[in-house]
């Protein structure tokens, strides 16, 4: 995508330390795959597991999307940076569904 249009961001997204998202990882520079090229990735997001679980049932409550934990993650994520635009397209990657997540408490 950069190489169409240079003004495209790429915005990684992490779990803050200690938090545990299914989906979402903090690597370590020894386990990064290969295909991952630092210099792509223009700014981090950490987002914690509540963020990520909150987002998740609003995901599924407001707008009919039933995800999983990492799509309430980049969703948190992208609308953290969306606060800090006057204007752009951003776009957030939806990529698991949420009935893996039925017997975790996060639909009650």
């Amino acid at each position: 995508m950069k190489e169409r249009n240079e003004r495209i961001q790429i915005v990684g997204v992490q779990p803050t330390e200690g938090s545990n998202i299914p989906g979402i990882r903090r690597w370590s520079p020894e386990f990064l795959p290969q295909i991952y090229d630092p210099f792509r990735v223009d700014h981090i997001i950490d987002v914690s597991k509540d963020e990520s679980i909150e987002m998740t049932k609003r995901l599924s409550k407001e707008e009919s999307i039933f995800a999983g934990m990492s799509s309430g993650g980049s969703v948190a994520a992208a609308l953290r940076l969306s606060a800090n635009l006057e204007e752009g397209l951003i776009v957030c990657i939806i990529c698991d569904r949420g009935d893996r997540y039925l017997s975790a408490g996060i639909f009650e």
